[in-house]
């Protein structure tokens, strides 16, 4: 992690418009990814050409950022340079990166939410310092042992996405932890996805409740007493084959399990891209398959690609934070920006926040009477398509 030589604030001309503007602020670390600030730059313009209603505060040197953005039409009285000189790397240590992260693009990015001058963070950077410096800057949410990272799965679900949490955040999960994770994953499918009543699966070796680990089985017991006063259904034990299919909307799991499963899916879809494009270079008759068969092509490849699906969402924060992939092009930063957008335009943070208070209180008073099981009070939120909780 290099040193910062020193925090400023830089406002362009096209300095950015919030709230007063009717815009939602999105925070954005343009450092730390693969592929440097340019594809950072790109995906912000990119997402400011698709939608209106969003402007940008974006972290990192001034003169390459201004280099990048500061001539763009599409960024007019949308978009803030903060400088900062630092960057955090790939290789940081979490623990270095919360002794000696400020002053990094990083932590500027995070500061912006606590400050409540963005709405959402979005960073490609370093999964564990982004998540240690959100912990630190913005804290947990009462109630939450450990906060977890969400992602969207493709799947045969009539939504198209299955959503999946811990894909990260932390290799432990007890019991209680994933209880807390079935509470914040029903709460993101019914504002994310627009489902009133999701179904929630518990990863597992197998459906058969005598099977997997002891705080799997207490899990199993805990958010199936849960199903009623939290608003959702759940279908049990789920195995790896029901991540991309109809059974359930909501895959929890630890973040050790979730991490290789995300990883193993994204290898996955890319080995079945290259074997496709091997096929159809193969040969001359193959070729004219392959353009015969082209729409059809195009549409797998956009059902299966994972940059447009890009973006894990930190769950149980004070604060939304978004993580794009570390390699991801414009077209996932794009992605990861829209996902933001979506979640602040829902007031998901709040609804969230609201559903987790409620749940605590519902098994406070539940301990308090002697009665077995935690149970998650309903709440009244909206999701994105305008549905109520």
């Amino acid at each position: 992690m290099s040193q910062p030589t020193g925090t400023t604030s830089v406002r362009a001309p096209e300095a950015v418009a919030g709230p007063a503007s009717g815009r939602i602020v999105i925070s954005v670390d343009a450092m730390g990814g693969d592929r440097g600030a340019a594809a950072v730059a790109d995906g912000i313009v990119r997402s400011a050409k698709k939608n209106p209603d969003i402007a940008f505060i974006v972290h990192g040197p001034e003169a390459e950022l201004t280099r990048l953005l500061g001539r763009r039409r599409e960024l007019l009285g949308r978009c803030e340079i903060r400088h900062a000189e630092g960057v955090v790397k790939m290789t940081d240590k979490p623990s270095q990166v919360m002794r000696h992260g400020e002053g990094t693009s990083m932590w500027s990015t995070i500061e912006s939410v606590r400050r409540g001058e963005a709405t959402v963070a979005v960073s490609c950077g370093n999964t564990g310092a982004l998540m240690a410096l959100s912990m630190i800057r913005l804290r947990k949410l009462p109630g939450i042992n450990r906060p977890a990272i969400a992602c969207l799965w493709p799947s045969r679900s009539p939504q198209g996405f299955n959503v999946m949490l811990d894909v990260g955040a932390d290799i432990k999960a007890d019991a209680e932890d994933l209880l807390q994770y079935a509470l914040m994953g029903a709460s993101y499918a019914r504002n994310g996805l627009g489902l009133a009543r999701p179904r929630i699966g518990l990863l597992n070796v197998g459906t058969e409740e005598h099977k997997g680990r002891a705080e799997l089985k207490l899990a199993n017991d805990l958010i199936a007493a849960a199903t009623e006063a939290g608003g959702f259904d759940y279908v049990g034990f789920v195995e790896g084959g029901d991540l991309p299919g109809d059974r359930v909307d909501v895959i929890v799991t630890d973040g050790f399990t979730g991490n290789i499963a995300l990883k193993t899916g994204e290898g996955t879809a890319k080995l079945v891209s290259d074997f496709l494009k091997e096929a159809f270079n193969a040969t001359f008759l193959s070729r004219i398959a392959a353009l015969l068969a082209l729409t059809s092509l195009k549409r797998l490849q956009k059902r299966i690609d994972p940059r447009r699906v890009n973006g894990g969402v930190f769950l149980g924060l004070n604060g939304t934070v978004v993580k794009s992939h570390g390699s991801a092009d414009a077209l996932g930063v794009s992605a990861a920006i829209r996902l933001a957008f979506q979640l602040a335009q829902s007031g998901f943070q709040d609804r969230l926040a609201a559903r987790l208070a409620s749940a605590g209180q519902a098994r406070q008073g539940a301990a308090a009477q002697g009665v077995g099981g935690a149970v998650a009070a309903p709440g009244g939120a909206s999701n994105l398509n305008g549905t109520t909780e």
